[in-house]
This record gives structure tokens, C-alpha cells and sequence, in this order.
């Protein structure tokens, strides 16, 4: 008789067989309630399609203008966004102005939730205005045109706000981020701060083996086939193409990990989804030429920064120009604009930060280490962290000195120093950067800019090909009725409608999902047919990784190889020992009236008084910390609050600061000798300013170190009592060498 057990018990059989049938009930009623997500998608889908000014906004907007009734109409328009119940709007505080980006997708991402650029403005105390536009352009509209048009649209709105504290603070996102900077650039009086978020300014730079898209133009020959696909939309350029592009960066979330989070969690991920695909199926039309001029001047030609660009009335847009302050948020986690992009710029107009001073411009950057590009927009985490801070300091960002600087965030913890003088729940910093900062992220070779610049010429003699031997032919064959019907069969819009009818299979979907609902049985946590399923989807996410990679190795290959050949280079007039994008030199002009401004400063060094030496003092010794913490300008907003004398304008008091700063910069010995001049005789007062400097100071961080034995010789030039003077550490090593 054999003494053999059995492989497996009745017990544990039964439990297996239990285990299968709990699985296969849960997988098959996901797999209807699957289905009928994909339904309601549809049908939302053509629901927004159907709305006369589709947009995903959170909140109840009023419209300002529209810019279809401009001198040159354009699609775009300006609301006022209307402040949810419980949310107070103060109207001296400086407006907000988000302008969405048109770059595939419809208008609403920077106010899509209550945690959303928008949302933390108004909460805040910000008047919150939106840049929106139409899915489809007026006739001849281009990108000049929509850059005269967004002036008007921030004239009205400083118009709206005489007593605001000072220009409106303008958001742009992605695309409208370099539409934001070339306005900026023509009529920088309009601006107060410019935040731009995962906006790309540089296009070439990148990483080699991180940032594939840059080499796309160059692989498929240029921007002739831009031309060729508006001319087969009838001289419109479908939108769907771009948002294309982006989903062929991730192959993996756009064919399995999208739609598999959905089915595994289809009982709580299913209204989250729908919300989404609301803003990412609501594709819009650019004309040929807006897409044109994207495609040559930016994004293959990478004039932008260089000063090439020029608008029909001669206007060359040149970035340094820009007066206001800069905020530059981009992300390590962002394939679309990574840092180099965002941040190249600088390093393509500037040989060091003197030069940014010398153009009088304040340059903010935070690098976050993860969130990908559209989390910029749509993160609740982002908004309620980044965003939050700049809506809540951006007058500490509008009043900082001249310079390049890093916005790094501390959580607020309960031992901060003076946590009641920072709002939120992060302590915001700006503290001093060099170009070799930004450099350090990495970037191109010049063998590597040469063959980008080889790509653009190249690109230039195909268009002209094209425009020369082609595109009369297709011109002639692309009806408008081809060109809707090549819209609507878009893979992009197929996937959208192919539930969205209301026909037999569509029914038959509803119906079965309504009775999966009622007797709805989810699968145990434990069960272990769900860990075989997780394991097979990450197998699917690393097989569809592993394809994205050796695609992307094999396309940096091919451009690096193809480009780099000189034989090439010399065909299409490229000098192997130039360099493609020369910093531009500083005109004659701006020279002299730089010059200028530079005796005037040094004129004016003993002229002022009490205020202007507090600040003076202040300026002095916060350059030896290299940084500027929002507790700080707290600690003398409040002060200012209780200053009985007349009070300075936030206009003012930011004019006051650089002047004050460029005169310590110029020459620093004689603006320091010239305090005691300046002062005024009662002792009180003179008390008064050092205690104020001295509370200022304290706010954010013990003073030590330089900082302390520059605090001791400014008490000195206020005639501080000894009982007044700083502290010097011993045990630094300025008091040891003193």
C-alpha cells in the first residue's frame, strides 16, 4: 500500500478553487465596469466637443474681452475668475493672470482643481484672471497677433486694479510660457512677476540618454512635414498630433498603465479618470502658420533666446529686455521639459550673473526632483506646496535684488525659528546661484550644438522643397471635407468615439453594468490571483519600458551619427569650428544708457535718508548670507505696517532696494561711509533703524559668522550703544582672523 501524500489537501483545494471563483467573478465585473468607463468617456467627449467655449475650469468665470472683436481677432480670450463661497479677495493685493497652454489640449489646466494655480492664488487674497481660448482659430490669426492681444488683456486688467500694490503676476504654462517671456520682452511694463512652469526656452539642451524628443525635428527631416500635415487640414494644424507626441514618450502609461488602473481599481479610480480625459480628449486646431512659427523659430531653429526673432513691425524679441522678476519651475521628472530646457536660456544670454544684474533682472529657478510635466499643472501636492509659496511671496520674489537665485522649501516644524512669520506650511528661501549652478545639470557639447544647427538648416532647405515642388499639389487635392475627415479619423479621437454612439453594444454595456453594480463582489485583498495580475501588468509596463528605451538609444544614435557628419555639416554651410548660438553682445545703446545709470547711482550715494540707510544696512549685511528668507521681509512688512511716518508703495520700496543694492555692488566702502551722513541727529532715531535692522536679520536665522561682523561695523556707523551691537561667535573663523 503506498504511504505517499497527496500533493495537495481536499482543504487547501477548496480554497484555491475559492479563490479562482472569487477572482474570475471580481475580473469579469471590472472588465463591464471597465467597459462602461470607456462609454461615459465617449459620451463625455462629444459633450464637451459640443459646448461653445470647452474648457475644464474649477470655478465660475466672467468674460472681460474677447479677442475675436479685436483690431486682429483671435481665439483667445480674458475671464475673471469668481471666487468660490468662503474665499476673500483683497483688491490692493496684485492680480493674478494664468494663461493656459495651446499646445493640443483645450484650456482650464491651471485652475482644473481647488489645489491648482488658480485655486491658491485666490486663497491667497490674489483677483485670479484666466487666459482661455476657442478649439478652433480665426482666420489668419498667428502668434504676433496673439501676443497684441494678450497685451490688451493684461492693460485691462491693470486698468481694473488702480490700487493693486503692484503689476499683475503672470503664470505661464508650458507652450504659454515662452508666449508669456516674448510678450514680456516687447512690453515688459505690463509685468509684475512672470512665473513660468515647465515651459520650455531652450530647445536644443538636454541630457544625452534622457531627453529623446529634442532630436525628433532632426529625424524626420525638418519641419516639412509640419507644412504637410496643415495643408492636409485645409491650413489648419489638428492638435491631436501634439498631444500624439506626448503619449509616444511613454508608451507604456498611453497603451497599458492608463487604462490598467482604471480596470484594478475601477470602483474609486473611475471618476478621477473621467475628470482627466475630460481636459486630455478636448483637442483644439492651431493654423498652419501658429504652428509654423513654433516649430521653425523655436523648437528646430532655437532662436528664441538668441535674439532671432523678429515681428512684422520690426520688433526683435530679445529676453533681456524682461524687467520683471522671473520664476522659472521645472522638474527632473519632466521628459518633456527637463531643467535644461527650462533653464538653458540663461546660460545661452549670460556669461555670468553680473550680466543679469547689469540688465537689471532677477532670474528665481526651483528644480523639483520627480513630478513629470503634466504634474506641474495638475499635482494637488504641487499646488499646495510650490505654487503656494510663490502665490504667497511673490512680493518677496518682486523685491529681491538683481540676481540668480535658488527658491528652496523647508516643511515648517515646530521648532522653526519664528514660525508665525511664514504663511503655509513650508519656510521659502532664495538663496544666490552661479551659472555653474545651472551648467552643473549638464547640457550640450559645441559638437553637439553644431549638429542642432546643422538639423535646422537642413530642416530649412527641405521646407523649401517642399513649399517649391509639393505643396501646390496638395494644396490643390485637401478640401476641407478631407481635411475634417482626416480629423475625425485620428487614432486619438477613434479610441474616443468608438463607445460614444448610442447604439445596441452601448446599451447592452450600460445595462450590464447597472446589474454589476447592484450585486457588485470585489475580490479579497489577499487573494493571490491579484498578485499574479499585478505581477503580469509590471512585467507588460517593463517590457513596453525596455521598447521606449532601445527606441530612444537607437534615435540619439542615429541624429548624433547622421548630424555630426562633417561632410553634411559642409554640404548645408556649417563651420566646424563656429558656435551655432553666440551669446548676444550688449548694444551700443543699452551700453550707454547703462553707463549712465551707473554715474547717476554713484551721484546719489550720499542722498537719502533714514530709510534708505536701513536698507542699505540691511542689503550690507545679507549678502554674506546669500540668501533671502520670507520670515525676513515678513519681520519688515510688519514694520512697515507700524511705521507712523508715510509709507512706501511696494513700487517704491522695490526701487529703494535696487538702487540701494547696486550702489553697495558699485562701490561698497562709500556707500557704507555715507550712512552717518545720512542719519538723522536724534540719537532715537538712529536706534530705531539699527533695532530694525537687527529684528529683520533675526527673523530667519541666528546671526553669526560675516554676517555678524558686518551687523558690528553697520551698529557702529548708527552709533549703536555697546548693549546694541551683535554677538560675534568666537569660534567662527571671521572672528578668529579678526
Amino acid at each position: 500500500m503506498s504511504t505517499d501524500k497527496p500533493m495537495i489537501s481536499s482543504d487547501a483545494a477548496a480554497g484555491l478553487f475559492a479563490s479562482v471563483q472569487e477572482y474570475l467573478v471580481d475580473a469579469g465585473q471590472r472588465s463591464v465596469l471597465f467597459l462602461d468607463v470607456m462609454r461615459q468617456r465617449g459620451i463625455q467627449y462629444r459633450e464637451h466637443l459640443a459646448e461653445t467655449a470647452p474648457h475644464v475650469l474649477n470655478y465660475g468665470v466672467e468674460l472681460i474681452v474677447d479677442g475675436r472683436n479685436l483690431e486682429r481677432p483671435v481665439n483667445y480670450g480674458l475671464v475673471r475668475i469668481i471666487p468660490p463661497k468662503g474665499v476673500e479677495i483683497d483688491l490692493k493685493r496684485r492680480p493674478f493672470v494664468v494663461v493656459d497652454p495651446r499646445a493640443g489640449h483645450g484650456p482650464g489646466i491651471g485652475g482644473f482643481k481647488a489645489d491648482s494655480e488658480i485655486g491658491v492664488a485666490m486663497r491667497a487674497g490674489h483677483p485670479c484672471y484666466f487666459v482661455g481660448f476657442l478649439p478652433e482659430p480665426m482666420p489668419g490669426q498667428t502668434i504676433e497677433d496673439i501676443a497684441r492681444a494678450e497685451a490688451v488683456f493684461l492693460e485691462k486688467v491693470i486698468a481694473l486694479h488702480p490700487e493693486a500694490d503692484g503689476k499683475p503676476c503672470v503664470i505661464g504654462n508650458c507652450q504659454a510660457g515662452w508666449a508669456v517671456m516674448i510678450l514680456a520682452s516687447l512690453r515688459p511694463e505690463l509685468f509684475g512677476p512672470i512665473i513660468i512652469a515647465g515651459a520650455p526656452l531652450s530647445y536644443w539642451a538636454g541630457v544625452r540618454g534622457k531627453n529623446p524628443m529634442r532630436y525628433s525635428g532632426g529625424l524626420l527631416g525638418g519641419s516639412w512635414l509640419t507644412a504637410l500635415t496643415s495643408d492636409l487640414g485645409a491650413g489648419k494644424f489638428d492638435g491631436a498630433w501634439l498631444v500624439q507626441n506626448f503619449e509616444n514618450m511613454n508608451p507604456s502609461n498611453t497603451l497599458w498603465t492608463k487604462q490598467y488602473n482604471v480596470y484594478s481599481k475601477v470602483d474609486t479610480e473611475a471618476s478621477r479618470y473621467l475628470e482627466f480625459e475630460r481636459w486630455w480628449g478636448g483637442h483644439v486646431n492651431l493654423n498652419a502658420e501658429e504652428i509654423q512659427f513654433i516649430v521653425d523659430e523655436l523648437f528646430i531653429g532655437n532662436n528664441l533666446a538668441a535674439g532671432r526673432i523678429k515681428f512684422s513691425d520690426g520688433a526683435v524679441i530679445d529676453l533681456r529686455k524682461i524687467r520683471s522678476p522671473i520664476v522659472v519651475f521645472c522638474s527632473k521628472g519632466d521628459n518633456i521639459t527637463p531643467p535644461q530646457q527650462a533653464l538653458g536660456w540663461i546660460l545661452d544670454l549670460y556669461r555670468d550673473v553680473d550680466e543679469i544684474r547689469s540688465y537689471g533682472q532677477t532670474i528665481v529657478y526651483t528644480v523639483h526632483e520627480t513630478v513629470g510635466h503634466l504634474g506641474i499643472f495638475v499635482s494637488g501636492g504641487v499646488a499646495k506646496k510650490e505654487h503656494s509659496e510663490f502665490s504667497s511671496n511673490i512680493d518677496l520674489i518682486d523685491v529681491l535684488p538683481p540676481g540668480l537665485y535658488e527658491a528652496t522649501f523647508e516643511a515648517k516644524s515646530a521648532d522653526a525659528l519664528n514660525p508665525d512669520l511664514a504663511t503655509g506650511k513650508w519656510i521659502m528661501r532664495c538663496e544666490q546661484r552661479k551659472l555653474d549652478d545651472i551648467r552643473a545639470m549638464g547640457g550640450n557639447s559645441p559638437e553637439d550644438e553644431r549638429r542642432f544647427a546643422t538639423a535646422a538648416r537642413v530642416s530649412e532647405i527641405n521646407l523649401s522643397n517642399y513649399r517649391h515642388f509639393i505643396q501646390p499639389w496638395v494644396k490643390a487635392m485637401a478640401t476641407p471635407q478631407l481635411a475634417e475627415w482626416i480629423r475625425k479619423l485620428h487614432p486619438l479621437r477613434l479610441q474616443y468615439e468608438a463607445l460614444a454612439g448610442d447604439n445596441p453594444v452601448t446599451k447592452a454595456i450600460s445595462g450590464a453594468a447597472e446589474k454589476v453594480r447592484e450585486h457588485r463582489k470585489p475580490a479579497a485583498s489577499d487573494n493571490p490571483f491579484l498578485s499574479i495580475q499585478e505581477a503580469v501588468s509590471k512585467n507588460i509596463v517593463t517590457a513596453l519600458d525596455s521598447w521606449r528605451d532601445t527606441q530612444e538609444a537607437l534615435s540619439e544614435t542615429l541624429f548624433l551619427a547622421i548630424y555630426g557628419s562633417p561632410v553634411l555639416q559642409a554640404i548645408v554651410g556649417i563651420d566646424p569650428e563656429s558656435v551655432p548660438s553666440p551669446k548676444p553682445a550688449m548694444s551700443t545703446e543699452y551700453r550707454k544708457r547703462l553707463d549712465a545709470r551707473i554715474a547717476e547711482l554713484k551721484s546719489r550715494i550720499e542722498a537719502g535718508g533714514l530709510r534708505e540707510c536701513v536698507i542699505r544696512g540691511l542689503l550690507y549685511v545679507g549678502m554674506a548670507r546669500g540668501m533671502v528668507d520670507e520670515r525676513s521681509l515678513e519681520a519688515l512688512r510688519r514694520a512697515r505696517r507700524n511705521d507712523s511716518g508715510s509709507r512706501l508703495t511696494l513700487a517704491q520700496f522695490k526701487t529703494m532696494v535696487r538702487e540701494q543694492f547696486f550702489m553697495l555692488l558699485l562701490d561698497p566702502e562709500a556707500s557704507l561711509a555715507a550712512i552717518p551722513k545720512l542719519l538723522p541727529q536724534k540719537a532715537e532715531a538712529r536706534r530705531e533703524g539699527f533695532a530694525l535692522i537687527r529684528e529683520v536679520l533675526a527673523a530667519s536665522a541666528e546671526i553669526s559668522g560675516e554676517s555678524a561682523e558686518r551687523l558690528k561695523r553697520v551698529a557702529g556707523l548708527f552709533g549703536a550703544g555697546q548693549e546694541e551691537s551683535p554677538r560675534v561667535d568666537e569660534t567662527s573663523p571671521q572672528a578668529k582672523a579678526s
